[in-house]
């Protein structure tokens, strides 16, 4: 009898051979998808924080108060959508949340306010930081299987290079046209762009639009085969978090979100209180930047040839370093050399974040358990600039933080290098 695997490499009757594994196409979407979530981040709304204040009349404790409940209430919108995209799949729901985050961008244009600001920020907080990032992360995972950690890794180059696009060209709108015209350009780009292309090539898996080969050899063949084949295979959510796999590797990326979080919303004035000026700070902003990039790259290759455990132990050592060094910088090399090795980190760690979950808990649940990681990173980041604040106000430098997280960050590392991977069914 004819076997499984050689029944799915054939294409369905009257199909024609493409010239594209469908499943970079995904990618590239998913790419875009997460690009989309820039005004629900920290980083897009810290391009409208100044204007946006001087035009609501609104304080700064006032608005980092907002921010804070924000980002907490935004966060649950990650438990949620990973709940659709197992039922409903990947295009209906990415289709769904980009409408939902145009329109709330668009609104936020026109508010006028303080109530209606903290509503509309929520919004963006929980459709773009939270939910659409699940989405994103999602729709690669959903599709490969054999071949996750090269798409991942391409994923998360092509979402660092978008970004490194966007945040100048909305910063330059922003300083051109006020706010509130940016912030309706990005609505709308939302609505008329970004979802018709969602809803015209987001796919679930290959089992959705059937086996499209790309004539490239059997090897390329039975890689689709495989990923056809196990796409209904995986643990559920609640065997996922009765692992240590799912605690280490969550825990691990959310405390590297929290260090993330504190020090860019911080950087400038931690980098003052050593003695530099503005111009180190928008130097580093630029090293870090390029560094994520090669860091991406490098996760890309190492996670094929390491395991992933011993390659997120190896980020944390080397994020430790960087935290333990830091209140003792001195000269503008010093400076280069911590941003190059947060660059790096950060470009790793975002690889073996997108990669691991649908290596170790397949592709069944792989929304719900997605989404239970990605609301741990929101909540942790939340927490992170308010962590650096009070240790500044209680003892009048960042450095005692610096040496309390680091050794949270060491203890993680070891427990990722000796945790026990989670059984394959």
């Amino acid at each position: 009898m004819e076997s499984t695997a050689a029944r799915l490499r054939k294409p369905p009757a009257g199909a024609a051979r493409r010239p594209l594994y469908y499943g970079w196409v995904n990618v590239g979407v998913a790419a875009l998808a997460m690009v989309a979530t820039l005004p629900g981040r920290t980083q897009g709304l810290g391009l409208i924080t100044e204007p946006l204040l001087g035009d609501l009349r609104i304080g700064r404790v006032e608005f980092a108060q907002i921010n804070l409940w924000a980002t907490l209430l935004g966060a649950l919108f990650g438990l949620g959508v990973g709940r659709l995209l197992d039922r409903w799949g990947s295009r209906a729901v990415l289709t769904a949340v980009v409408v939902a985050l145009g329109l709330t961008v668009l609104l936020m244009s026109g508010a006028r306010g303080v109530v209606w600001l903290c509503v509309l920020v929520t919004l963006t907080r929980g459709f773009g930081q939270s939910a659409l990032s699940v989405v994103s992360i999602t729709l690669v995972g959903q599709w490969f299987k054999r071949r996750l950690s090269k798409a991942m890794g391409w994923y998360t180059v092509a979402m660092t290079v978008g970004f490194m696009a966007a945040f100048p060209a909305v910063g330059a709108a922003v300083q051109g046209a006020g706010w509130r015209a940016a912030w309706a350009g990005i609505g709308v780009a939302l609505l008329v762009g970004v979802a018709p292309l969602s809803w015209l090539l987001a796919r679930r898996g290959p089992e959705s639009v059937g086996l499209l080969m790309d004539g490239r050899g059997e090897a390329d063949e039975a890689d689709e085969a495989e990923e056809a084949a196990t796409a209904a295979g995986g643990y559920t959510l609640r065997r996922a978090l009765s692992t240590q796999a799912f605690w280490v590797f969550a825990l691990a990326s959310s405390v590297y979100g929290l260090i993330a979080s504190g020090i860019g919303l911080f950087n400038q004035s931690i980098l003052a209180e050593r003695g530099f000026g503005a111009e180190v700070y928008h130097y580093t902003l630029a090293v870090t930047a390029m560094t994520a990039l090669g860091g991406n790259f490098l996760g890309g290759w190492l996670a094929g040839r390491w395991s992933l455990g011993r390659l997120m132990a190896a980020s944390m050592l080397l994020l430790t370093g960087a935290l333990v060094v830091l209140p003792s910088v001195r000269t503008g090399a010093h400076v280069a050399a911590w941003a190059v090795a947060m660059g790096l980190v950060g470009g790793v760690v975002m690889v073996v974040f997108f990669t691991f979950w649908g290596l170790a808990f397949g592709r069944a649940h792989l929304g719900k358990i997605q989404g239970a990681a990605q609301t741990l990173t929101v909540l942790a980041s939340a927490v992170g600039p308010l962590l650096l604040a009070s240790c500044v106000e209680l003892t009048g430098s960042y450095a005692a933080m610096f040496y309390v997280l680091s050794a949270v960050v060491a203890a993680l590392g070891l427990w990722a290098w000796f945790a026990p991977a989670p059984a394959q069914e």
